[in-house]
């Protein structure tokens, strides 16, 4: 099979968040299974400086983005298996960022377009595209109004995978027309009308052949008008065609037993002697004693969604206990501060980065006892994920993908529980379950046995991409 992944992000080569992991990861899975998978991606500036494989330039054509005439600059390059096609335009993508910027609705209006005109310009007409959210969901729309007899996608199919619900790709509705040439029917008819405004999120779910996201709590979610965001009636009219599949993880990278980044490798037999060995190096590193209690730990976007507030909460209760506490990230400016403040008043006991260290990190989960994810909303998330491949036990709310890759431990389940959870989004349940978690920790043979099925839970992407192929081929 065919398949051509169209996004705005995909690792190593642009990456903001979990899109870009998905992106790659799903697409090398296609590869391991037989299947041939192109990934195509804006040539962003930060692409050009990085060390990779010196893509080829392979020509240029012209885009047609409503009344104006741009070109595409096409390049190829193979990393890490992956063949990605890389369309460049200094004026749209020679930028010190990928989004944010006050044009980028036509920006992606270009990318849409000059992936429209890629497929025939390199001879690979897909079976199937996948396009992922708001940045590319046009592309579906355009294709399938281009009446054209000759149009090279008119037997192609289209999957949208919904990732973040809360960017919708909201435009002006004059950019229907302005951008994308469109008629202004498919507005005022509110085939593409939402909040009043164009929304290219919206587009993908109308005329994809299937709309998927990124967990099976998710999709029901999204049917539902609080947790929606507001697309629930929109997707409810499309909810025989609407999946739920659950994200997986790069298991080779994240390891235990292999991963270059820590010192003391371990697996189901000897984790306890070494996750202790690696609780060492992280104190040591970076500067804060080992209170001989357990070590609860973050790796997140320091933001509204992912919960901080309730974070910040069960930190303090957990450090007046005497418990380590380590903070990586960097995001709103409040909860750097809150984190700078949590360290200032117990500075033996709390370490913070603000930042990204990808070494750091993986000595993080290596280390920790606890990973907190209490989010708002979480679509998947591979947070938890990570941290139960690592042995650490993820304290979650919840919601969307956390409550499906996380059985929290109630006091009956011990044999099969991965974690600690709780529902509400509230103060006194995060502490309530935080505290949980530290009470069991002192119970050794049941926190052994957490740590054993934490270990064990198949997160490969292996699975997922099987379910994808399985939607692929039920489309008609």
């Amino acid at each position: 099979m065919k398949i051509a992944m169209v996004a705005s992000e995909a690792f190593p080569l642009a990456k903001t968040g979990g899109l870009g992991d998905v992106v790659s990861a799903l697409s090398k899975e296609f590869n391991k299974l037989g299947e041939e998978v192109i990934v195509v991606l804006p040539y962003y500036e930060s692409i050009k400086h990085q060390a990779i494989a010196y893509p080829q330039y392979i020509g240029e054509y012209d885009v047609n983005v409503s009344w104006r005439k741009e070109r595409a600059q096409l390049y190829k390059v193979k990393v890490d298996g992956l063949t990605f096609y890389l369309i460049d335009n200094y004026k749209y993508f020679g930028r010190n960022s990928f989004y944010g910027h006050f044009d980028d609705g036509e920006r992606f209006a270009f990318f849409t377009f000059a992936c429209k005109n890629l497929f025939a310009y390199i001879n690979f007409i897909p079976d199937v595209i996948h396009v992922h959210d708001w940045q590319v969901g046009m592309l579906p729309c355009v294709t399938r109004e281009d009446k054209h007899p000759m149009n090279p996608l008119k037997s192609t199919k289209f999957v949208l995978t919904i990732h973040n619900p809360a960017f919708q790709g909201l435009l002006p509705r004059e950019c229907l027309s302005d951008l994308y040439g469109l008629p202004e029917y498919l507005f005022e008819n509110g085939t593409l009308r939402f909040k009043d405004q164009l929304s290219t999120l919206k587009a993908g779910i109308i005329y994809a052949d299937k709309i998927t996201t990124v967990s099976m709590t998710h999709r029901y979610e999204l049917t539902t008008e609080e947790g929606s965001m507001g697309l629930n009636n929109v997707l409810n009219l499309r909810q025989d065609d609407f999946v739920g599949i659950l994200n997986g993880i790069d298991v080779e990278e994240f390891d235990p037993s292999k991963d270059d980044h820590i010192e003391f490798n371990y697996n189901l037999v000897n984790f306890v002697k070494q996750k202790e060995a690696n609780k060492e190096i992280l104190f040591n590193e970076l500067n804060i004693k080992n209170s001989g209690k357990p070590l609860f730990s973050l790796v997140s976007r320091l933001t509204w969604q992912k919960g901080m507030d309730l974070v910040f909460s069960a930190c303090y209760e957990m450090a007046k206990k005497g418990c380590n506490i380590v903070i990586l990230g960097s995001g709103e400016y409040q909860y750097e501060q809150m984190a700078e403040q949590l360290r200032s008043m117990f500075p033996d006991l709390v370490a913070v980065y603000i930042g990204y260290n990808n070494e750091l990190a993986h000595l993080i989960y290596a280390a920790s006892d606890f990973f907190l994810m209490p989010s708002l909303f979480e679509p998947c998330g591979i947070g938890q994920m990570i941290a139960m491949r690592y042995g650490t036990l993820p304290i979650v709310r919840r919601t969307g993908g956390l409550k499906d890759s996380v059985e929290a431990y109630d006091g009956t389940n011990e044999k099969t529980a991965t974690g600690f959870g709780f529902d509400p989004y509230d103060h006194y349940e995060m502490v309530r379950t935080a505290n949980w978690a530290y009470d069991n920790y002192w119970n050794v043979p049941l926190r052994k046995q957490l740590i054993k099925n934490a270990m064990k839970y198949n997160s490969s992407w292996n699975k997922s991409a099987k379910a994808y192929l399985k939607l692929y081929k039920s489309i008609n």
